[in-house]
């Protein structure tokens, strides 16, 4: 067991020191704009090449690099998180795999690469949610793999439309792409299996069902691998479905998320299932981002989303353990004289995910909500958007009230402290890179600085919106309204909303019922009406054919014999 820890420890300085000369060899191909495209020919059968072709450019080194590095983290977390483990070695293999069909998905410029990467993830995130191997976690993997699949399928679909046009490296001729029945065809599907990685609706219950995996692959999973695959894939096909209806369409699916995502927070107790609804939440707002165009804001927003979302799922693995592996946040409380570094980086990473100025989040979410402000947009979405973000800063502060302000709740004897050191060390970094890296990126991805003129009521409004859903967040929750309006509306509001609008019911029993018609069909006609008028009536009608034919053959020489007879009395008598 011993040298699976200090594989951990191999494994993780690794990772870092590659991630970190990749997001500087980024930083350098931005500056200099470098794009390298590599093919190599694999093999060649009759006259046809293989060639497998790779792209680095600054984008895919950027996003490579911050993978690596919030991996290498996390693997030296599940040190002391997964400590004890019969299987590590196991874990750590499914969590390497997990990453390098990561990378492979994001330096491909050819689909049938993508969906070798694409299809990775699908299958090791299922036997990553597996990994307890309970009811609850086969339940939560099957809703994942069955989600994902969707998304396979759509892209199967695609290349076999991408077909007609000789190749699959879409990178070679994307920009050339005239906006016909074809193209029209592929960006949907493209659009549809975004939808279905990063979650959106319909596709959404999977999302929340995948925490039942261990807290360091929810961490990964949940800030720059699966579920950003989606939106990486639409940031490279971005000209497809730009000047289409598309855009109209992912814009109201992503703001629905969104909505969706952030109300359903706000009636949540699960720790970890709210961490998860606030990634539906942002991977709903940069969804929305890309509907408007603008690619390199959503690539910005991803990358510091990535920062602080891992850091605040590293805090929730921290206080599940501390609390003897409870989720319920209604038991937390005052945890700031038990666990005060732990409870800083997460109010850090909270506030970042608010927005707060000057921190990671701020820099990516206030340039969008001045997008917003500034775009041509109905009034609906501009509510809906501005809405969703009151929401956002509603549940934050609403986790911090239960995690700090709040009375302890839990058992009178414990032990609860900040004893974890390594799993501290590796939220210390994350905390530095989340304070700092918003403003790093920022200077390295807009080297021009962006300048907006906007009147002082729509630059006001966004701190106003934050301030208002913060207040709202604690003064409700303080008081304990909406845990009254849960408890008065259980049975109207409160279980819709509570249950992101029946969703996971909707995805469970819909499969169920068409099983179950399934069945009954195949009853009734397969092997029903179809037998009887079909392979079963044909075989009873050639027995009894063959057994009249059988009868006759068997009497011939009695037949023979009283022929002859009649043919011998009847000369006697001519």
């Amino acid at each position: 067991m011993l040298w699976c820890y200090s594989l951990c420890l191999i494994l993780s300085c690794y990772l870092l020191l590659i991630g970190l000369s990749l997001i500087i060899i980024g930083v350098y191909f931005i500056t200099y704009d470098i794009v390298i495209f590599v093919e190599y020919e694999l093999f060649m059968f009759n006259g046809s090449q293989f060639i497998m072709t790779l792209l680095f450019d600054w984008m895919s080194l950027i996003f490579m690099g911050f993978v690596l590095f919030i991996s290498s983290m996390i693997i030296y977390y599940s040190k002391e998180y997964m400590y004890g483990d019969s299987f590590l070695d196991r874990f750590i293999i499914l969590v390497l795999m997990f990453v390098f069909s990561m990378m492979f998905m994001i330096i491909s410029p050819n689909l049938i690469s993508i969906l070798v990467g694409w299809d990775g993830l699908g299958l090791v995130s299922y036997c990553l949610v597996i990994y307890y191997q309970n009811i609850k976690s086969f339940n939560s993997g099957m809703i994942t793999a069955l989600s994902n699949r969707v998304g396979d399928s759509m892209l199967l679909m695609s290349i076999a439309w991408l077909f007609s046009y000789g190749s699959w490296n879409y990178f070679m001729y994307i920009d050339f792409f005239s906006f016909n029945y074809d193209v029209g065809l592929i960006s949907l599907l493209i659009v549809i299996a975004a939808m279905t990685k990063s979650a959106q609706i319909p596709f959404s219950p999977w999302l929340p069902a995948a925490m039942a995996a261990p807290t360091p692959v929810s961490s990964l999973v949940h800030s720059s691998t699966l579920v950003t695959a989606g939106v990486y894939l639409l940031i490279r096909f971005n000209p497809l479905y730009v000047n289409s209806l598309l855009v109209t369409f992912l814009l109201f699916i992503s703001l629905i998320t969104m909505f969706m995502s952030g109300f359903c927070a706000n009636f949540e107790f699960d720790l970890k299932s709210i961490v998860a609804l606030s990634t539906l939440s942002q991977l709903g707002l940069m969804m929305s981002v890309l509907a408007f165009g603008y690619i390199y804001l959503a690539f910005f927003h991803l990358l510091t989303h990535a920062l602080f979302k891992a850091l605040l799922f590293m805090c929730s693995g921290v206080i599940i353990h501390s609390f003897k592996d409870c989720q319920d946040i209604r038991y937390l409380g005052n945890m700031f004289n038990q666990m005060p570094l732990t409870c800083i980086c997460f109010v850090i990473a909270s506030l970042c995910l608010c927005g707060m100025p000057f921190l990671s989040g701020f820099y990516s979410k206030d340039l969008m909500l001045d997008i917003y402000s500034m775009g041509y947009i109905n009034m609906f979405s501009y509510f809906l958007f501005y809405f969703s973000t009151g929401l956002t800063v509603s549940y934050s502060f609403r986790l911090i009230y239960y995690l700090v302000i709040k009375d302890f709740s839990f058992y009178s004897y414990h032990n609860i402290s900040d004893e974890s050191w390594i799993m501290l060390k590796g939220m210390f970094i994350m905390v530095i890179f989340s304070i700092f890296g918003g403003s790093m990126l920022s200077w390295l991805l807009f080297p021009t600085p962006i300048l907006l003129f906007m009147p002082l009521n729509l630059k006001i409004m966004v701190l106003f919106v934050c301030m208002l859903g913060g207040w709202l967040g604690y003064i409700l929750n303080k008081f304990d309204l909406f845990n009254l309006m849960f408890l008065y509306l259980y049975n109207s509001v409160g279980l819709f909303f509570g249950n992101m609008w029946f969703m996971p019911y909707i995805t469970i029993k819909f499969p169920y019922f068409s099983l179950l018609f399934g069945y009954d069909l195949v009853k009734s006609s397969d092997y029903g009406w179809f037998e009887y008028f079909g392979g079963q009536g044909l075989l009873i009608l050639l027995k009894f054919m063959s057994l009249y034919n059988q009868k006759i053959q068997n009497s011939v020489f009695n037949i023979f014999f009283i022929i002859i007879s009649f043919w011998f009395i009847l000369l006697m008598f001519m």
